[in-house]
């Protein structure tokens, strides 16, 4: 068992932080992700990472209401924090109104999706790694997407297209963040449990890795 978590009086929130910069760092900096920050993908591309969020969070929010009364994952279900209907509104944007047609997750997308349904029904502090990952994120690093993605591509601002990063119902995103870690200050775990939901953590960046790699095979740059 890592050290980190037994008890040495650091906030639960920074614990997780910490022990997962590393892999956040590798996330943001993946080939493809870089390449599509830097301006040199199609919008092809873009759309197809937006699809794949898509599977994420339509799974993720699936299960938030079976989760809502649960002790550890009930108070982190937040209906302003919901992703699902700003994506699809974005796909439409994107891909038209047959945008289903024909849509699937890449394999790590697949397995990526599967495990938060697996802790969502078996282990409600997992799904709170996943929720935290993905969200948090999305407050904070989403909003570099959302301007890149403006300006690279032409999206009104914060309008189709970048709706997925734009959180109407959260007036002050930086207050909302402070609320959400003063959360899992209080989740009720013990050591052990906390490093369990530190390394789920750790693997929810572990499976976002693995969908950049599998999107910057499908949309290499041209040598």
């Amino acid at each position: 068992m890592d050290a980190t978590a037994t008890g040495s009086g650091t906030p639960f929130s920074t614990l997780i932080r910490v022990a997962s910069h590393e892999q956040h760092t590798q996330a943001e900096t993946s080939a493809f992700m870089s390449d599509l920050l830097g301006g040199r993908l199609s919008v092809a591309a873009y759309a197809r990472y937006t699809e794949q969020l898509w599977f994420v969070y339509r799974t993720l929010e699936e299960a938030a209401g079976s989760l809502k009364d649960d002790a550890v994952a009930g108070p982190f279900i937040r209906p302003e924090l919901m992703r699902t209907a700003e994506l699809e509104r974005d796909l439409a944007h994107l891909r038209g109104a047959d945008w289903r047609e024909g849509l699937a997750p890449l394999p790590a997308t697949a397995a990526y999706a599967a495990r938060i349904a697996e802790c969502a029904r078996s282990w409600p502090p997992g799904y709170v790694a996943h929720h935290y990952t993905r969200y948090l994120g999305d407050l904070s690093g989403g909003q570099i997407i959302r301007d890149r993605a403006e300006k690279t591509w032409g999206f009104a601002r914060k309008g189709d297209g970048v709706r997925f990063y734009v959180f109407e119902e959260i007036a002050n995103p930086a207050e909302f963040k402070r609320g959400y870690r003063e959360l899992l200050d209080a989740v009720d775990a013990d050591d052990l449990e906390k490093q369990r939901i530190i390394d789920e953590c750790k693997r929810a960046f572990d499976f976002n890795g693995a969908v950049f790699r599998e999107l910057g095979a499908e949309f290499p740059l041209s040598a």
